[in-house]
């Protein structure tokens, strides 16, 4: 028999489901609401602007190998979480170079329903729960008994062609899915997307790996970006010029967006020559982490500089202290969990990056934060005030149940809601992006629902908010550049000096 036919038989019990009214207000007044609200929302195309899902995973558009490595091993969430209990990552699928063999997917499978009872409150129970009932269509809990017939069911539905990359992205009402590309992608795969018809998936422009002076693969990067543009870089001016060349490759391929996780906010300008002996150095192998820290600082002066002018949104998310345990690095590789939070300082970091853009017709800077005490202190009055700057949705950490429903409580009184700009579900897990999506129009009705109660807005209005929040904000944040393609063009700005220089908030050179 398949799992359908005896999840709901075995001891008596009744086939697993979701309860229609999860993550809505406990009141029943305000449920009440809430569910008129969420109503609005729920048949909603999904708009997911920040995202990582590969570009190659929906170009090569092959069935998912098996459960395992679909839903288990690459989500860091789910893993960090078996590892704290002492789970070896082995067990789990992940790879040591030299070390012991990743465990088989059978295998992997079983750990992590045996381990189920330790996702209890976590947003990953959450999300994980949508997508085996909602997506694969599971009528029993995970479990260690349940494991095997869970893991040869969703094998099952994988083998199908409705659950194809491509099928899937359709099938979950994905209006527009936007990627992370690095910069020197020569974005093959949304090529080979476009050519099938699926320009509803864009590139989004990541230079951080180019920016990073100190970073182990800053040279291979350096390699790459003279590979894709056939120009060489001897230094800061090459650099900027190729970085250019691809922005505008990134526009010309329907991008709408970049995307910069720095270590800090400090958005300080250096001089062209500053920035030059910077780079010199590091081509000399010589440069040191506060000199990265400035070169780093300096280009995102630079891309909001670029931003103004060719018109992507410019997306910002420092304060990560990433890949934390050394060890674990070496062994396993980079994103496995182990990233932490960092207070950030927006403030002063912002400061010249705004004081230059912060009024720019031309700039929309999305900034996210993992550090929520910023939210209300620092995010919500810069937003509140800056035309250019606008706040991106809780992110990581902080893209839970109650961190969704905080963040609306601590920026909603300064900012409102027109400078938010939608969710963003941040995620390599393809089969979550339903999910996450679900979970924040859910909260978002839950708080829309206390205001109703409250008197403080009128139900259509509200609904018209929520509506807003799901769908035509990320929409009108994000917009396409098919008028301003040719703006993305433009080389490198040279001074008198014949060096790049820094402009100012008008577009002119400094």
């Amino acid at each position: 028999m398949s799992i359908d036919e005896t999840a709901g038989t075995r001891c008596g019990a009744a086939p697993w489901t979701l309860h229609v009214d999860r993550a809505l207000p406990a009141e029943p007044g305000l449920r009440a609401i809430a569910r008129e609200i969420l109503t609005a929302t729920q048949p909603l195309p999904i708009v997911s602007m920040h995202g990582h899902v590969e570009a190659g995973l929906l170009a090569d558009d092959l069935p998912f190998t098996d459960p395992a490595s679909l839903l288990v091993t690459p989500d860091h969430y789910l893993t960090r979480m078996l590892v704290s209990q002492r789970v070896a990552p082995e067990a789990v699928g992940l790879r040591t170079p030299g070390g012991p063999a990743p465990a088989e997917p059978r295998d992997v499978w079983r750990t992590f329903c045996a381990s189920w009872p330790l996702l209890r409150g976590t947003p990953t129970r959450y999300w994980l729960e949508h997508v085996l009932v909602e997506v694969f269509g599971v009528t029993e809990r995970p479990s260690r008994e349940s494991a095997d017939r869970i893991y040869d069911h969703v094998s099952a539905r994988l083998a199908e062609p409705q659950f194809r990359p491509l099928e899937l992205l359709d099938r979950f009402g994905i209006e527009l899915l936007a990627t992370t590309d690095s910069s020197s992608s020569p974005l093959t795969e949304h090529a080979t997307l476009a050519a099938r018809g699926a320009d509803h998936v864009v590139p989004t422009f990541r230079p951080d790996v180019a920016v990073r002076l100190d970073g182990a693969q800053w040279r291979d990067e350096v390699a790459r970006l003279e590979d894709v543009t056939g120009r060489p870089i001897g230094g800061y001016r090459d650099l900027v010029a190729a970085l250019e060349e691809r922005r505008a490759a990134f526009v010309a391929a329907g991008a709408r967006a970049t995307d910069h996780g720095a270590a800090s906010a400090d958005t300080r300008p250096l001089s062209p020559s500053e920035a030059d002996c910077l780079v010199q150095d590091a081509l000399r192998g010589s440069v040191t982490k506060a000199s990265a820290d400035a070169f780093e600082a300096h280009m995102l002066h630079e891309m909001a500089r670029m931003s103004a002018e060719d018109g992507l949104v410019m997306q910002l998310h420092p304060g990560v202290l990433r890949n934390y345990d050394r060890a674990a690095l070496g062994r396993y590789g980079a994103d496995i969990g182990y990233d932490i939070p960092l207070p950030t300082d927006f403030v002063r970091g912002l400061r010249p990056l705004l004081e230059s853009f912060g009024h720019h017709p031309r700039l929309t800077l999305v900034v996210f934060t993992v550090d929520e005490d910023t939210f209300t202190r620092e995010l919500a009055p810069l937003a509140g005030v800056y035309p250019a700057m606008r706040l991106g949705a809780p992110w990581w950490f902080l893209d839970t149940p109650d961190g969704l429903r905080r963040f609306r409580e601590a920026v909603t009184d300064t900012a409102g809601f027109a400078n938010t700009t939608g969710f963003v579900d941040d995620t390599r897990a393809f089969c979550s992006i339903p999910a996450r999506h679900d979970l924040a129009r859910r909260i978002d009705a839950g708080f829309l629902a206390r205001l109703v109660a409250e008197h403080r807005l009128d139900l259509d209005e509200a609904v018209e908010t929520a509506v807003d929040l799901a769908y035509h904000l990320p929409r009108s944040s994000y917009p396409p550049l098919t008028g301003g393609r040719s703006a993305g063009t433009t080389s490198a700005r040279v001074t008198s000096a014949g060096e790049p220089g820094v402009a100012t908030a008008d577009g002119s050179p400094s």
